[in-house]
């Protein structure tokens, strides 16, 4: 460890940088700091392109980042914990994280060269079920995400990345209008199915269909909007106890999946 520098100045450039990404009135937002071991490596692992990576002067980075951090040319310093609590102040302070690049919007196109199901959520704000949906959804082998009316304005947003442990920069996650929505919908020839209290299916019907769908999403008090549940022919259910409500729409997102999982990943 003794061969990482230490930024102890607060004239170093590297301390301008932190400050700048951590300011909540930046109207562009062109870099982002992403934090903690997990989101560290599977941003390096998806090739977001990270300025630098730092870690604590009293908190040395792990081995296991350290060498990710190698294979990628990624530089690695540590930071004076004193000059931490003069850069984050009120903030809660990381003890390990990095300044990385955002990667370029993800597009419709980005969604037509990949064989998975897409997951739209149309309405879906809390952003902890965003982020839940976003690590099933790359584990499950989806294409990726559409997202519509989700208050987010970019994907790069520290609670968005915390949330799906870094994995939103692993799969094409779409930011979209409701009309540019469903113009994809209609252009793009997929099977439109909507998760609704009582479906013509179950979500055990899933597994037998062998052709890319999209799942479809709404919040849990109003479901998917008109529109979008017009678009959609078919409608899905999931078995549950009728005493209950409804269940979390991250749940039902995974359910769908694991029903969806031998196809999507071609086990």
């Amino acid at each position: 460890m003794a061969s990482l520098d230490i930024i102890e100045e607060r004239s170093d450039p590297a301390v301008q940088r932190i400050i700048d990404v951590t300011k909540h009135s930046r109207s562009v937002v062109r870099t982002v700091l992403i934090e903690d071991i997990e989101p560290l490596l599977q941003s390096i692992r998806a090739g977001v392109e990270f300025t630098e990576v730092y870690g604590l002067d009293t908190a040395p980075p792990p081995a296991e980042l350290l060498e990710a951090c190698e294979k990628r040319g990624i530089r690695v310093r540590l930071l004076a914990s004193a000059l931490a609590n003069q850069i984050f102040k009120a903030e809660k302070k990381p003890k390990l994280f990095g300044i990385a690049k955002v990667p370029r919007p993800s597009r419709f196109k980005d969604l037509a060269d990949r064989t998975g199901d897409v997951i739209l959520l149309d309405g879906v704000k809390i952003v902890g079920n965003i982020g839940a949906i976003v690590r099933t959804a790359f584990a499950l082998g989806a294409a990726g995400i559409v997202l519509v009316d989700s208050d987010l304005p970019t994907i790069a947003d520290r609670r968005l990345i915390r949330a799906s442990r870094g994995y939103v920069f692993s799969l094409p996650i779409v930011l979209a209008s409701r009309d540019e929505a469903l113009e994809h919908l209609r252009r793009s020839g997929l099977r439109p199915m909507v998760f609704e209290a009582e479906g013509d299916h179950t979500v055990g019907d899933l597994g037998a269909i062998d052709e890319r769908i999209v799942l479809m999403f709404g919040s849990e008090k109003t479901g998917p909007s008109g529109a979008l549940s017009d678009l959609a022919t078919e409608t899905v259910s999931i078995p549950m106890n009728p005493e209950a409500e409804s269940l979390n729409v991250s749940v039902s997102a995974g359910i769908a999946l694991h029903a969806r999982a031998r196809r999507n990943l071609g086990a």
